[in-house]
């Protein structure tokens, strides 16, 4: 046995076009060439590439890994990042078959059951895709996330973790490069899959290494998101938010113009203020979490605001 580092949450380029209707078509920018290129630079022994709602990308990591020799020690796995019926996210690890997005809590677990695959809650009380309470039904459960900027989703999931004696893991959730192995896993396994399947379920693993996404690669994947998906930004809020649609025109506009601009790293900054604010009365005061999983602005804005 050794002791692998391991990354369990990341995407690249072919999760595009998965995510659903109420997302951006482009979710991530990565290369399978600049994925691989990253895990061997940093040391990685194995990643789980969790693409949404789709298997598609894993053969073609394989296959460009096997032509390339310098990759021959670091192994690729399959997951898949599912989409539930309300839009909360599941991680598959060990999956063979894809469980198509848009089903029921139950009726996903029931296909997890059935390919004898491993659960994890990403995120679980991020505020806008997660369990929360739910992942108790994983075997597995997120504790720290690169992107809850906002802390107080991180601290939470790691409580109830706790307090339900669950296995913790970490995952960077990585969408541009330098991200990937920002978070670490340590997995006391033999490189195979079905050995690091067993190790993860039986709490064989530990939390390496923990590190939050910087403003910088944030605003890196604001721009690869809007560069792509900018006119669907724009019906969205044309559909959903008609009275805020000239303010979101001329937002992009602007970042277009200048998205290197120290102004946006200043609009980062308060965001994440804010953010925190709102996650600290979701996460610990007992606000409503569900006005955030149906995107309800109106009600959102006051609870930021006082």
């Amino acid at each position: 046995m050794s002791i692998l580092k391991v990354e369990l949450h990341c995407h690249n380029q072919f999760s595009n076009f998965h995510l659903g209707l109420k997302e951006t078509p482009y979710d991530c920018g990565i290369t399978i060439s600049e994925q691989l290129e990253q895990a061997h630079r940093i040391g990685l022994d194995a990643f789980f590439i969790t693409n949404h709602n789709t298997l598609d990308g894993f053969s073609s990591l394989l296959e460009y890994k096997e032509n390339h020799e310098k990759f021959k020690d670091l192994q690729v796995y399959p997951a898949e990042e599912v989409t539930t019926d309300t839009g909360i996210h599941v991680i598959v690890y060990g999956i063979s078959e894809t469980i198509k997005p848009g089903k029921t809590l139950d009726e996903i677990f029931d296909e997890i059951k059935s390919q004898g695959t491993i659960s994890c809650a990403p995120h679980p009380f991020g505020l806008s895709n997660g369990l929360r309470e739910q992942a108790i039904l994983c075997d597995l459960i997120e504790v720290f996330n690169s992107n809850n900027v906002d802390r107080y989703s991180n601290l939470r999931a790691s409580h109830f973790a706790k307090s339900n004696n669950m296995i913790e893991v970490t995952g960077s959730d990585s969408h541009v490069v330098s991200t990937l192995g920002r978070c670490i896993n340590l997995i006391d396994s033999e490189n195979t899959l079905d050995d690091v399947l067993y190790a993860m379920q039986k709490g064989k693993i530990t939390i390496g290494k923990t590190g939050y996404i910087t403003s910088k690669e944030m605003i890196e994947h604001a721009k690869y998101k809007i560069a792509n998906s900018k006119d669907n930004i724009i019906q969205y809020f044309q559909h959903n938010h008609p009275h805020l649609t000239g303010l979101c025109t001329f937002l992009i506009r602007i970042f277009e113009s200048n998205p290197n601009s120290i102004m946006w790293t200043a609009v980062y900054n308060i965001a994440v203020r804010l953010t925190t604010k709102l996650s600290n009365k979701i996460n610990f005061k007992n606000h409503d979490h569900t006005i955030l999983y149906e995107r309800n602005l109106r009600a959102i804005l006051p609870m930021i605001l006082t």
